[in-house]
C-alpha cells in the first residue's frame, strides 16, 4: 500500500495517540496537534518522525499554522482525523451554565470545521483525500444529563453527510467513526461527571453502560484504529457519507 500522510487533531493521547500510533506502524506519515503542550512534548520525543505541534483546535490562528507546516513539509495530505473533543458538563439542561455549554460545542463542533475546512480546501485541489470525523453513539441517540455533548456529537453527523455530498464530486470521501464508551482516562472522568450529576454511584453507571450495549463490553483504542485503517484503505474507496458505529452495538445510552 502508499505511504499516507496522515494528520490527527488531538493526537497527544487517547483515541487521537491510538490513531497516531497504528497509521505510524503501517508506514504512513503522520501529523498531530493537541492542546496539551506536554502531551505533544512527550510524543515528539517518542516519536520523533511525527510532526507535532501544540494548537488548540478552536483558535483559527493555531490551527493555520499547524495546517501551513503540513502543507509546507508534505505538500498535501491523504488522510484528516477531525478527533478532537470534550466530554462537557453533566447535568439537566436547567441546571447548566452557558458558559459550559457553549464551550462543549466550540471544541466539538466549531473545531471540527476549522479542521474540515482547511482539509477541504486541501483536497478539493488534490482531487482526493479522506475527512475522517470522530463522533459518537452520542451522535446516534438521546443521552440524559449530557445534552451539549448530545447535540454537538449529532451536529458532526450532519457535517459529514453534508461535506460528503459536497466533496464527493472531486474525489474526495467523508466518514465519521462513532465510538461508543472507549476505556480509558477520558470515560473515567466522563463516569466521575455523570455520578456527580445524577448522584449514582460510579459503578453502577459503569455497569448500566455495558447493559445497554449488545456485546456487554466496551471498546479499545485499537478497535477504532482498526476501523480508521479500513476507511483509509483501497477496500473502503466507494464508502463515504457514512456514520460506523463501533460500539459493540449500543442499545440505549438512558439509564
Amino acid at each position: 500500500m502508499t505511504t499516507q500522510r496522515v494528520l490527527i487533531t488531538a493526537g497527544a493521547s487517547g483515541i487521537g495517540l491510538g490513531l497516531a500510533r497504528r497509521f505510524a506502524e503501517r508506514g504512513d506519515r503522520v501529523a498531530i496537534c493537541d492542546a496539551d503542550g506536554d502531551a505533544v512534548a512527550r510524543v515528539q520525543s517518542e516519536h520523533p518522525e511525527f510532526i507535532a505541534r501544540q494548537a488548540d483546535v478552536t483558535n483559527e490562528a493555531q490551527m493555520a499554522a499547524f495546517f501551513d507546516r503540513v502543507e509546507t513539509e508534505w505538500g498535501g495530505v491523504d488522510v484528516v482525523c477531525a478527533n478532537a473533543g470534550t466530554g462537557g458538563p453533566a447535568g439537566r439542561i436547567e441546571d447548566l451554565e452557558y458558559d459550559a455549554w457553549a464551550a462543549c460545542i466550540n471544541v466539538n463542533l466549531n473545531g471540527t470545521f476549522l479542521t474540515c475546512r482547511r482539509a477541504a480546501r486541501m483536497m478539493r485541489r488534490q482531487g482526493s483525500g479522506l475527512i475522517l470525523l470522530t463522533t459518537s453513539t452520542a451522535g446516534l441517540f438521546g443521552y440524559p444529563l449530557r445534552s451539549p455533548y448530545a447535540a454537538a456529537k449529532w451536529g458532526l453527523v450532519g457535517l459529514t453527510k453534508t461535506l460528503a455530498m459536497e466533496l464527493g464530486p472531486v474525489g474526495v470521501r467523508v466518514n465519521a467513526i462513532a465510538p461508543g464508551a472507549v476505556e480509558g482516562d477520558r470515560m473515567e472522568r466522563v463516569l466521575a461527571n455523570e455520578s456527580a450529576a445524577s448522584g449514582r454511584p460510579v459503578e453502577d453507571l459503569r455497569q448500566q453502560y455495558v447493559k445497554g450495549v449488545s456485546l456487554r463490553t466496551w471498546v479499545n483504542t485499537d478497535d477504532l484504529a482498526d476501523m480508521a485503517l479500513f476507511l483509509s484503505s483501497s477496500a473502503a474507496s466507494k464508502i463515504s457519507g457514512q456514520i460506523l458505529a463501533v460500539d459493540g452495538h449500543t442499545e440505549t445510552l438512558v439509564p
